[in-house]
């Protein structure tokens, strides 16, 4: 799994935006006794929604998007710690920090870290990289 963890514990990063955050914690839901085993980091607002459905899942949250979240995910991708990025991105709101998700997508293309942006490309991400 990722190359810099102290053992082979999957890690995978769940972002979403404001509108999908209740479509992502049904989606770790759905996918829940596979995300058992791999440690989920999450931006702010998204991981505590996640963990409070969930609390049994690893979960680390880090700040929120807007604030800081998004560049601690990408350097996390610089630094090969995630196997995965699964971003619910909202495409028909305005996002004043479209830069940051800008961002995101340019350095998982650049580390080519598998990245799904919505529930049908996550599950294939989950299905790919945890088996079915």
């Amino acid at each position: 799994m990722s190359s810099n963890s102290s053992d082979s514990t999957p890690r995978f990063a769940l972002v979403a935006h404001d509108a999908r955050k209740d479509e992502i914690v049904e989606w770790v839901g759905r996918h829940h006794d596979r995300l058992m085993g791999v440690q989920i980091v999450s931006t702010g607002t998204t991981g505590g929604r996640i963990k409070a459905a969930h609390p049994e899942l690893d979960v680390t949250r880090l700040k929120s998007g807007p604030l800081g979240g998004d560049q601690q995910i990408g350097a996390m991708i610089c630094e090969a710690e995630l196997d995965a990025l699964i971003f619910f991105v909202d495409p028909l709101s305005p996002m004043p920090h479209d830069v940051d998700v800008k961002a995101l997508t340019r350095l998982a293309t650049v580390y080519d870290l598998p990245m799904a942006c919505s529930r049908s490309t996550a599950d294939l991400v989950v299905n790919g990289l945890l088996g079915k």
